[in-house]
């Protein structure tokens, strides 16, 4: 408990230097023990920034260069953000869809990061953009203990970082400015919207849409008020209208349509 205050006060000391993030992750790491942690700052439907990570040169590759180009659109923190989730700590199996283990994005993105779990604390800035402080473990999962501890520091958590990164909104750049620097800045809802446009049915967009961020045909079903055979339907014709035999082949075409360049 005294190491615990003793690093809050230095937490509090820290507040609007470089040093800031840093000492937010000792004081964390004092309560559960973790590998890595990393801060996105998220404002709207623009691409998220990355205020502090302490990965090593490949991790970080993974983490958040590879992460920014595209597959944080299909990330439940990013979606979480999007609907303006509660300010708390969230286990990221808590705001997963049902098939999110067994689907294209944790197979072809998720998995590489080699995670046993990863929680983040979502914070609300005064100016609306969501700070996401992320703790992440290699070995094993978080401890109900250890969650509910965390939780138990949430409030000097929000406090901190609420007057270290205020104003961070306006690190996103202009609304025309973000628009003009890449696709990505689109919503993810206009993302499925456009995505194999001419081709597909809009409800075939839908059913891409909900396969791709991990629901199962049932949840997708219930979704769409439809029935799961009828959402397996839809997959089979649009597997065979785009020319692709499996899932991954699809998350691969998803990401590349939001990496083309929009004059195309």
């Amino acid at each position: 408990m005294d190491d615990l205050i003793e690093a809050t006060g230095t937490l509090v000391e820290a507040i609007g230097t470089e040093q800031f993030a840093g000492h937010l992750s000792n004081a964390l790491r004092g309560i559960a023990t973790f590998d890595y942690t990393v801060i996105f700052g998220y404002f709207g439907t623009a691409r998220p920034l990355d205020l502090f990570d302490n990965f090593p040169t490949k991790k970080r590759k993974v983490f958040v260069e590879d992460y920014q180009e595209g597959p944080y659109l299909l990330d439940p923190f990013f979606l979480a953000c999007e609907k303006q989730v509660d300010s708390g700590l969230y286990r990221i199996r808590d705001l997963a869809p049902d098939r999110f283990f067994q689907g294209e994005y944790f197979r072809s993105y998720y998995k590489r990061t080699g995670l046993a779990e990863e929680i983040g604390f979502f914070i609300e800035m005064p100016d609306k953009a969501i700070v996401v402080v992320s703790m992440m473990r290699a070995e094993k999962a978080f401890s109900q203990k250890e969650v509910r501890r965390l939780r138990q520091y949430f409030p000097v958590v929000r406090s901190a970082c609420r007057h270290h990164w205020k104003g961070l909104s306006a690190q996103f750049g202009t609304a025309d400015s973000a628009i003009e620097n890449s696709r990505l800045h689109r919503s993810v809802e206009l993302a499925f919207l456009n995505f194999g446009e001419g081709i597909l049915t809009p409800r075939e967009r839908q059913v891409v849409e909900f396969t791709l961020k991990g629901h199962s045909a049932e949840a997708a079903g219930k979704i769409l008020e439809i029935s799961p055979g009828t959402v397996r339907i839809h997959r089979r014709n649009v597997y065979s209208k785009l020319r692709i035999r499996s899932q991954g082949e699809l998350f691969s075409k998803f990401i590349d349509a939001l990496v083309a360049d929009p004059s195309n």
